[in-house]
């Protein structure tokens, strides 16, 4: 079985920064992409940053120049680095990634999500 496990959410102020992790593990033989969704109440799930195993980024128009996202491939773990938080950043933001297992066919997978809560 593979597992996303999520940390690093919490409640800060506009401006402040908060750092996420992701680590995946179980029957994992490799990890193509890695990424950082976000979910806020009465929206849509929308894509805020995602790494490839090259290391090409990809970001979502409104997190641009403020996070950062990156990865540790021999951890299996990926990271958002958040800064100039704004309340619009509050949601809950989900880890996701395309893990290749041992034996079967490769699936994206979802953590459980973690909750970040920007103040005004």
């Amino acid at each position: 079985q593979v597992q996303l496990v999520e940390s690093g959410g919490g409640l800060v102020q506009a401006g402040g920064s908060l750092r996420l992790s992701c680590a995946a593990s179980g029957s994992i033989f490799s990890i193509d992409a890695m990424g950082w969704y976000r979910q806020s109440p009465g929206k849509e799930r929308e894509l805020v940053a995602a790494i490839i195993v090259g290391g090409s980024t990809n970001y979502g128009d409104s997190v641009k120049g403020r996070f950062t996202i990156s990865r540790d491939n021999a951890k299996n773990t990926v990271f958002l680095q958040m800064n100039s938080l704004k309340p619009e950043d509050t949601a809950v933001y989900y880890c996701n990634a395309h893990i290749i297992p041992f034996s079967g066919t490769s699936y994206y997978y979802w953590g459980q999500g973690t909750q970040v809560t920007v103040s005004s």
